[in-house]
């Protein structure tokens, strides 16, 4: 199954990077990143609704669509390997994470979402969590293959 990251926002070189590019690395078949970004100083509400247009139209038509939200579902490791695993299984070829900006994702990205996760009840910088996904993705490959990266 390809999986595409749509993010908020154009990642500058640095540690963020960095470590977003360690753990992408690593996963089977590569994860496509699509930065998506609104130039233009919007009042808060509109950025936050440009920026979920944005998004929506940086993820593959028939993708399924997870959004991660702070009010979304809190999966660990394994749940997160299990739900992928099942959508590889019951034929799904794409998968979409989706990370908004600092407004939050608008009421269209959360609509369109098939599940929307999070990845805790604290705030994390943008740019970190990217990296973070793609360490959970990578691990949740690790659980799937038997791979001694995950400990319990």
């Amino acid at each position: 199954m390809k999986i595409t990251v749509a993010a908020v926002g154009r990642a500058r070189s640095g540690p963020e990077k960095d470590l977003f590019e360690h753990y992408s690395g690593r996963i089977r078949p590569a994860l496509a990143l699509k930065e998506v970004e609104e130039k233009r100083p919007l009042p808060a509400g509109q950025m936050k609704k440009r920026e979920g247009e944005l998004l929506l139209a940086a993820i593959p038509k028939d993708a399924h669509v997870i959004a991660l939200d702070s009010g979304g579902r809190e999966l660990d490791s394994r749940d997160l390997a299990e739900k992928l695993r099942r959508l590889s299984d019951d034929g799904v070829r794409q998968a979409a994470f989706i990370i908004g900006g600092a407004e939050g994702l608008d009421k269209a990205v959360l609509a369109r979402a098939d599940l929307t996760i999070s990845l805790g009840p604290m705030t994390w910088p943008h740019m970190l969590i990217r990296g973070m996904l793609a360490e959970q993705l990578y691990r949740a490959q690790c659980i799937q293959q038997g791979h001694p990266y995950h400990r319990e």
